[in-house]
């Protein structure tokens, strides 16, 4: 049985009553989601350590807007499900140097408060989601023409 049919099941019996799916569930399904590509390949995220255990630390990449600042780049992100996740949003941090309006110029953490998906954080949103969002934002009128770090430089 797969871990999205085990989960599927879990929500179906959870409508009768109050069950939520075990955070270690839901993480399996979404490292599943990810490896099969279940986006339309302009965001991709993994395990940063197969042999991480507690599924906490994530890596991420989203390919740059085409008609952007951004068009042509490659951006790398880490992703860390804290223990409470998913009640709570996970933490987002781009190793690739980026120039937006949601991310700190110094460190490259994504500002929880800047992000729709993370200030709105619900406990059915996914990585996916976030990583969806954060390449919004790449298209917002304040973020679409900002002037980017050359490429391949980190934070």
């Amino acid at each position: 049985m797969t871990v999205a049919l085990i989960t599927k099941t879990v929500e179906m019996n959870s409508s009768m009553g109050s069950a939520v799916i075990p955070r270690n569930f839901r993480l399996l399904e979404e490292l599943e989601e990810g490896q099969k590509g279940v986006s339309d390949g302009t965001i991709s995220w993994g395990l940063e350590d197969d042999s991480d255990m507690t599924l906490s630390h994530w890596t991420g990449m989203i390919i740059g807007p085409p008609r952007t600042a951004f068009e042509n780049r490659m951006y790398s992100l880490k992703i860390e499900c804290g223990p409470r996740y998913p009640d709570e949003c996970p933490s987002v941090r781009f190793v690739t140097r980026v120039n937006m309006n949601c991310v700190h110029s110094s460190t490259g953490m994504v500002d929880k408060r800047m992000l729709p998906t993370l200030a709105k954080w619900q406990r059915h949103m996914k990585i996916k989601n976030m990583l969806q969002d954060i390449r919004q934002q790449m298209m917002l009128k304040e973020n679409i023409k900002l002037s980017q770090p050359p490429e391949g430089t980190t934070f």
